[in-house]
């Protein structure tokens, strides 16, 4: 019988066999802010929930560790913990989840000096998506797939960074659904 070889132990996004992650994404933003400023922001788990729209909330566990509970299609819940696995204050941030978690991932972002225009942060991830190609499917479906998310995180954590709030239709429609009803 021949069987494969395991996945060695380097986090997914860097792991020679990929037999276990389906799916890689690499998106990447230039902020108009120094790397070391991004990097503090991104360093601070209470600061991404703020930014990742599906994400429902990280509870930081210990330097190192958090538990992330995001939203899953169907009004489900997904969570995992993520352990960082490699720091360069200012650079680079490596991560991957527990074993046991709900979704199996890995990711590095990094912070790219970019000269007068400020930083290219550039965010790549492995995942193997829960439920398959059928999960992948809803996942699209309900605007919640990794790649989708990372693209829109990413968007949102440059206006942060840079305007100091997130633009959000959020205000128009409210009032437009109000205009509607009267």
């Amino acid at each position: 019988m021949n069987n494969p070889s395991p996945r060695d132990d380097a986090p997914i996004a860097a792991a020679r066999n990929l037999e276990g992650a389906r799916q890689l994404l690499t998106e990447a933003v230039t902020i108009n802010r120094p790397a070391a400023d991004l990097f503090a922001f991104w360093r601070d788990p209470a600061n991404l929930a703020a930014i990742m729209e599906n994400v429902t909330a990280i509870e930081p566990l210990d330097a190192g560790r958090s538990r992330w509970h995001v939203k899953a299609p169907g009004d489900r819940t997904v969570s995992w913990i993520s352990e960082i696995t490699h720091e360069e204050p200012g650079k680079a941030l490596t991560w991957q989840s527990a074993e046991g978690s709900d979704v199996t991932h890995s990711g590095r972002i990094t912070f790219s000096d970019a000269g007068p225009r400020g930083t290219v942060v550039r965010a790549t991830i492995a995942w193997e998506p829960p439920g398959g190609a059928l999960g992948t499917l809803l996942a699209k479906l309900f605007q919640r797939e990794p790649r989708i998310q990372t693209r829109r995180d990413l968007r949102r954590f440059k206006q942060a960074m840079e305007a100091g709030e997130i633009a959000t239709g959020a205000r128009n429609a409210r009032e437009r659904d109000k205009r509607e009803e009267q």
